[in-house]
């Protein structure tokens, strides 16, 4: 087997071997059989361009084009032009079955099930990792930076995992990635010929002493693999991701300050909307009188890209003894203090901590934190609601609607940032906010008559069924169609406010639940619920119910309006009581995808004053992990400085000296050359390999003169009685490196300088220096002598 065979093979195992962190995300595994096959294909098609031979980026542009063909056959071969040729229609199918798959990702808990968008996302990932290590590691012979799309699998799946076997899939990964390196190291030092180990080990000789570079190899792979597993276990965690065990969101931070890059919660809103079994997730015991106006708010989506809402990156703090009074609360406003004690199931796993609106203190421990602008409180260090009992007081704020119509306009600052739409918004959303709302006198009465559209007078129906399109068209689409639940109720009412002028956010939470007795609540998956906050300057965020047979409707939107047809009574929960879907709504799925982290930056929150910081040891632990991590990828970069340093230093006085320091140099100048492309042939007389140098590197007559010079100053130590020194050997051999270096590319002295050849010597020096170790081991260990039998001679 050739070394590029044996490259390709390694380097397709690897992947492979990598892929295996996959495996604990879905169910079955069978997935990973087609990715076998099809990576097999991918690799055998790359060898053969390599044997024509083929130029390598027509090499990698044939994988490529191999790969797509093999996944329109195996996934939209009926789109396809004969199966395999894939045009228009097979690029739209894929486009559907990938947004199909991040759907399903967001939907569903480990492990999710085997759909064909996750299949495609899969087997499509495997084959493009392994295009990329098989490019790089075979085609242009660099097998180290492969291992960055080896990691960048591993690392992908081991964030969703959530630590699902990671040590287990990370030696797996990792295994495969030195056998990567050690099938490109034993294809180089192949290309110098046999290798020996050195002396015999016996006294008969041990030929597997050739394979000392390649033991050693092995034994430091071994100790790295011990190292990475080791010591992350003395490091931080690092918590948080894009979907982690709650499936809500991410709060980070450290002591009193740092940011939440909080991620949508509305990932499983419809799911637990659709549960067979309405579970209890909260119990509450309260001192309000009106129990049918008891909302749990979570966290606020401020952030509206045309698509989706999600909460924008913020800056939190410590948790206050006691909350400010909320943004735009004036005094004249009628409030009254309530008390509520919420106990959170064993199972309920929240980052974000449900509670009343505006709350003004909450009693809890653990490792929480507070976000001023949005008044909610966030897990931090995987901080989480499960089994946690905890006590809030809030203000149930009770505005007359003569307030609210008399609302001066709000702060520029505040209305900038919450009435902001992007340009992609089709424009029949703000048309219908504006035919909705003709003849209204106020922000107010514009509120209450989209609050009335939707819910009464607009023809919508309750459904958490419906499929309503994806994409910057759903807000359209569920116009036209008048179907939905509460996320895209929440969602139109708050784009249209936004539309009218209207400071507007989504608010995501737990509609009030069953009443249990006269001041105890039973909150269950089913009063998972959205709403839309609007502000109005004097009263802050108030709450609006769009969505038909859903929550309550406010006291304070059932006023005078002139033709209002809202009920005088507030409306009971009702729970849905439809099933679980096959298919999830579209309009919904894009609300639930995977968001990206806002890109700008709401108004921050002052800092903390407490002394919760980080500790000094947690300082320093990721100060050695950073110097360590900078230093790695340097090592060989300076110690082939250290040693050029050593080697062209002062050379001393005594005969003795002056031969060791041509050799050194000599050696030195032979090193030089080898990691500029030049390798060694130690069958070569000095004289020859100096001529050898001079042709291949192209050197000028000047630089040409220097290497035989230090050839010459070698022979006389080799052969000459009494060898003569030489002045200048030094600056001789350093004029070379620089001749060398301007003769080269960019490429080549860029891989002179960090990852030069000559720094394989460390290797061998290991080698031999655990063969010296276990050669005295050895003849340190006392002989024993057999004793003698009868019949045998003493």
């Amino acid at each position: 087997m050739s070394g590029r065979t044996r490259m390709a093979l390694c380097a397709a195992v690897a992947t492979l071997m990598a892929s295996c962190a996959l495996l604990p995300l879905v169910s079955p595994v069978t997935w990973l059989i087609q990715a076998v096959f099809l990576l097999a294909i991918q690799t055998g098609v790359g060898m053969a361009a390599r044997r024509v031979p083929l130029a390598r980026p027509l090499t990698v542009a044939v994988q490529a084009l191999v790969a797509l063909m093999l996944l329109t056959l195996v996934f939209a071969d009926k789109q396809a032009i004969i199966g395999v040729i894939p045009g228009p229609e097979a690029f739209r199918h894929f486009g559907e079955l990938l947004q199909a798959g991040a759907d399903d990702v967001s939907r569903y808990s480990i492990p999710a099930p085997l759909s064909d968008g996750i299949r495609l996302m899969l087997i499509g990932g495997v084959l493009v990792i392994g295009l990329a290590v098989d490019t790089l590691a075979v085609t242009f012979r660099s097998a180290a930076p492969a291992g960055l799309p080896l990691l960048a699998l591993y690392s992908v799946a081991a964030g969703l995992a959530d630590g699902a076997g990671d040590w287990l899939w990370f030696l797996v990964a990792a295994a495969g990635y030195l056998m990567l390196l050690l099938a490109e190291g034993r294809d180089r030092l192949s290309q110098w010929g046999r290798v020996f180990g050195g002396a015999p080990r016996g006294a008969g000789g041990d030929p597997s002493g050739a394979l000392a570079p390649v033991r050693t190899g092995r034994r430091i792979g071994a100790v790295a693999l011990g190292i990475a597993l080791v010591v992350p276990a003395g490091l931080p965690a690092m918590n948080g991701g894009l979907l982690d065990a709650a499936g809500a969101g991410v709060g980070s931070g450290s002591g009193s300050g740092g940011t939440i890059s909080a991620v949508n919660p509305l990932v499983s809103l419809r799911d637990s909307l659709n549960v067979e079994e309405d579970r209890e997730v909260l119990s509450l015991r309260t001192d309000t009188a009106d129990l049918s106006d008891l909302y749990l708010r979570i966290v606020s989506l401020d952030d509206f890209d045309g698509t989706t809402w999600q909460p924008a990156k913020r800056n939190i703090q410590a948790v206050p003894d006691e909350f400010p009074t909320p943004l735009g609360l004036g005094p004249d406003v009628r409030r009254t203090q309530v008390e509520t004690t919420i106990s959170a199931a064993d199972w309920y796993a929240q980052n974000w901590l449900p509670m009343p609106y505006p709350p003004s203190g909450v009693d809890i421990t653990g490792n929480w934190r507070y976000e001023p602008l949005g008044m909610t409180v966030v897990g931090d260090r995987r901080q989480t609601t499960r089994g946690a009992t905890y006590t809030v007081r809030s203000l149930d704020v009770q505005p007359t609607a003569e307030q609210l119509a008399n609302a001066p306009e709000p702060p520029s600052a505040l209305k900038r940032e919450f009435t902001k739409l992007p340009d992609s918004l089709p424009a029949v959303v703000a048309r219908t906010a504006s035919e909705v709302t003709e003849g209204s006198t106020s922000h107010y009465e514009q509120a209450v008559k989209l609050q009335e559209y939707f819910a009464i007078t607009g023809g919508f129906q309750y459904d958490t069924n419906v499929k309503v399109g994806s994409g910057r068209q759903a807000i359209a689409r569920f116009l036209k169609d008048k179907q939905g639940f509460c996320v895209h109720f929440s969602f139109a009412m708050a784009a249209m406010a936004r539309s009218l002028g209207i400071p507007a956010r989504v608010a995501v939470g737990f509609a009030p639940g069953t009443p249990q007795s006269a001041s105890s609540v039973s909150v269950g998956l089913r009063d998972a619920h959205a709403w839309p906050e609007l502000y109005f300057e004097g009263v802050g965020w108030t709450r609006f119910e769009p969505t038909p047979t859903r929550g309550s409707v406010p006291a304070y939107t059932q006023s005078d309006t002139p033709g209002s047809t809202l009920p005088d009574v507030a409306r009971p929960t009702q729970s849905a009581s439809t099933g679980p879907s096959a298919s999830p709504s579209a309009s919904e799925s894009c609300a639930g995808r995977n968001p990206q982290l806002c890109a700008s930056e709401s108004p921050a929150a002052a800092p903390a004053t407490d002394d919760d910081g980080p500790k000094w040891y947690l300082v320093l632990a990721w100060s050695l992990g950073g110097a360590a991590a900078l230093l790695i990828p340097l090592a060989p970069m300076l110690w082939r400085q250290r040693t050029r340093a050593r080697r062209l230093g002062a050379h001393g006085r005594t005969q003795a000296d002056v031969s060791l320091h041509a050799l050194a140099v000599w050696q030195e100048l032979t090193d030089t050359a080898w990691d500029f492309g030049i390798p060694p042939e130690d069958s070569q007389t000095p004289r020859k390999t100096a001529a050898r140098i001079v042709r291949l590197g192209h050197l000028d007559p000047a630089a040409a003169a220097s290497v035989h010079r230090v050839a010459d100053a070698v022979e006389q130590v080799l052969y000459a009685p009494s060898p003569r020194p030489v002045a200048g050997l030094a600056e001789d051999v350093r004029g070379v490196v620089s001749e060398l270096g301007s003769k080269a590319d960019r490429t080549t002295r860029l891989r002179a300088l960090l990852a030069p050849r000559s720094s394989v010597r460390v290797v061998w020096e290991l080698s031999e220096w655990w063969i010296t170790v276990k050669q005295r081991a050895a003849a340190a260990r006392p002989t024993l002598r057999r004793p003698s039998t009868p019949g045998q001679r003493g």
